[in-house]
């Protein structure tokens, strides 16, 4: 008997809707057991998530793909994953499982494998999903994927690290509700231990990016915003004139020591130069004194000592 496994996408309305039956019984199954779970109705109900994951399944451009894994003519699991060729190549694995007969022997991580090989040939650069179990964590480790901070909600994600090498650019933010500022704030909050955004938070950034009270610099690989940076000006009596603190600096882990930091910080200063300010300072732990030196914040200005109201 022939044990490979092979991966198609679901197109007829038989395939189709075997795909909806397994992703649901999944969701009650084994990510939302408890039946008074907050999420559980949402994903069970077709008028809600169905619809929503249909509408990007049926766009021109960056959709989703109903995948079944099958061997030895039966399915044995299936992928909802999406795409994006029109960004950096990026697919984000949405769903994934391995029907719970057919569990064990290495069964996932060859579909898994499967499925990036399917995804590679597709044109996507690199892999994204959402994990925060650890045995998910783990499974999706051995494949490549490497913890890279927070979405635009506050989930962990996993990348696996595109090979290809694209120029980063650094621009100042337009859009105070880009949901890519979001996903970059969530990241560095929970880097430092810090509240994740609410949505009171939010309003409040966006209303602060959008009264000019803080400017955000986000680094691009592409259309993705890998990293940040953030510039408050305010009125010194001592020059009499603006001065700055560059706050919020962060880079997604999968995307350090490529230089992107000191992108940022050299652009956060130019842009002081062209708006008049007259220093640009940066509070920082003791251990990452020397990073900040390093990238040109090397004026001691004594103890800095705050009142926290």
């Amino acid at each position: 008997m022939n044990k490979t496994i092979h991966i198609r996408e679901a197109v007829t309305p038989e395939e189709v809707e075997r795909f909806w039956q397994e992703l649901h019984a999944y969701h009650a199954r084994d990510i939302f057991p408890d039946p008074a779970e907050e999420d559980r109705a949402y994903f069970l109900d077709d008028s809600q998530y169905r619809a929503a994951v249909q509408r990007i399944h049926d766009r021109e451009g960056d959709r989703c793909y109903y995948l079944l894994f099958r061997r030895e003519g039966r399915d044995i699991g299936f992928a909802l994953t999406a795409l994006y060729p029109s960004e950096d190549g990026k697919c984000f694995v949405m769903e994934f499982c391995v029907l719970p007969e057919f569990r064990g022997d290495g069964t996932g991580t060859a579909c898994a494998r499967l499925l990036l090989d399917w995804a590679a040939d597709q044109g996507a650069q690199y892999g994204e999903l959402n994990a925060a179990d650890p045995r998910r964590i783990r499974f999706w480790s051995r494949l490549g994927f490497r913890p890279n901070g927070r979405d635009e909600w506050g989930e962990p994600l996993m990348l696996r690290p595109p090979e290809q090498a694209l120029p980063i650019t650094v621009e100042l933010l337009r859009d105070p509700a880009d949901w890519q500022l979001r996903k970059l704030e969530n990241g560095y909050l929970a880097e430092i231990g810090e509240p994740l955004l609410t949505e009171e938070s939010t309003e409040r950034l966006r209303a602060a990016v959008e009264q000019g009270h803080i400017r955000f610099l986000l680094a691009y690989r592409g259309c993705r915003a890998v990293g940040m940076c953030s510039v408050a000006e305010n009125f010194s009596t001592f020059c009499c004139g603006p001065v700055a603190v560059l706050e919020d600096l962060y880079v997604e882990p999968v995307f350090r020591r490529q230089g992107i930091a000191r992108q940022l910080t050299h652009s956060a200063q130019a842009l002081c130069r062209e708006r008049g300010v007259g220093s640009l300072t940066v509070c920082c732990a003791p251990c990452d004194e020397a990073m900040y030196q390093a990238l040109g914040f090397n004026v001691p200005l004594g103890v800095s000592r705050s009142c926290l109201l």
